[in-house]
């Protein structure tokens, strides 16, 4: 197990920064070449950049702070006791201990379906929600590899995390959503003809027009295969936390072949989830270039490949 703990911790965290960086490297390139194509200045950029970013700012904060109570209300989570779930209400309190963190809420959704979530913005705000059908279907350990993913992702700040990337994607679909409207008018390509830029102007404003196309849509992809490698890192860190990596991946087998559709579920909350409830019935082999979650399976497998102390590349695609 030893072997490939750290290393795969390690290995995800420095992808995430690697995605996110280029994400700024979008953002600061299409308000660069959009404030030349636009107002055929440099600083016009920045100073695009600066309106739009107080909405984007602005919208990410109010999600930001309201966002737990909101996918909680909307899950139709409740929260319990220790009188109520004492099994739930002690393996959180484990974990928690195991982690160093503060107690979160525990919450429970009176769903068949097996399914997890954690939210909060920080572990002084965190709240853990399991399902009926995954509480019941779950041994002990099972259960502490869930609770661990799940409270991996609030000790890994993976909401701030996640909003941080959610500001800088709005932002770039802003941008590129104000210069395609004012092209469209003709707006757009005037001011940047009449800047006397001459052919450059018109090389910039092509440019700035394939990349506001392109730019959103290339954000949006890395912004899931962030959530993907974050789902990995609390993958990781479940086991950090249980040094049980074989707890983990029994419970995603058993979330994996249940049938039952989580219903209150849907496409705001879904990535909240450890396994995407809107799948289809069976799992890909490949994540897709817009999917919130690495393949279940995948997931097993470099599990397994920990708990047996080799490289996840040692066992085939797909052993389980």
């Amino acid at each position: 197990m030893a072997f490939g703990l750290y290393e795969q911790i390690a290995r995800n965290k420095r992808d995430s920064w690697m995605l996110m960086s280029l994400i700024v490297l979008v953002l600061l390139g299409l308000g660069y070449v959009i404030g030349r194509a636009y107002w055929g200045s440099n600083s016009a950029g920045i100073g695009l950049l600066g309106v739009f970013g107080i909405f984007a700012i602005v919208w990410s904060l109010i999600s930001y702070f309201a966002g737990a109570g909101m996918a909680l209300a909307v899950s139709g989570a409740r929260e319990v006791t220790h009188e109520q779930e004492p099994q739930l209400w002690n393996v959180v309190e484990e974990m928690a201990v195991a982690g160093g963190m503060p107690m979160p809420k525990v919450y429970l959704i009176e769903s068949d379906a097996a399914n997890a979530f954690a939210t909060g913005r920080d572990p002084q705000h965190a709240a853990v929600a399991i399902t009926r059908g995954l509480l019941q279907r779950l041994n002990r350990e099972e259960l502490q590899g869930v609770v661990g993913h799940e409270m991996s992702h609030v000790r890994n700040y993976d909401i701030r995390f996640a909003t941080l990337v959610g500001i800088m994607v709005g932002m770039i679909a802003l941008i590129a959503d104000f210069f395609l409207r004012s092209a469209f008018w003709g707006g757009g390509r005037r001011r940047g003809s009449d800047s006397g830029g001459g052919n450059a102007a018109g090389i910039f404003f092509l440019i700035a027009l394939a990349l506001a196309v392109v730019a959103p849509i290339f954000a949006y992809m890395v912004q899931f295969a962030i959530s993907r490698r974050r789902e990995y890192l609390a993958d990781a860190s479940s086991v950090e936390l249980t040094r049980n990596p074989a707890g983990l991946a029994n419970a995603l087998e058993k979330i994996a072949a249940d049938p039952v559709p989580l219903k209150a579920a849907n496409r705001a909350t879904a990535h909240l989830y450890i396994a995407n409830p809107l799948r289809g019935k069976k799992d890909k082999a490949r994540a897709g270039l817009f999917d919130t979650h690495p393949p279940i399976q995948e997931r097993i497998r470099i599990l397994r490949a920990m708990a047996a102390g080799v490289a996840p590349d040692a066992l085939p695609t797909g052993q389980a």
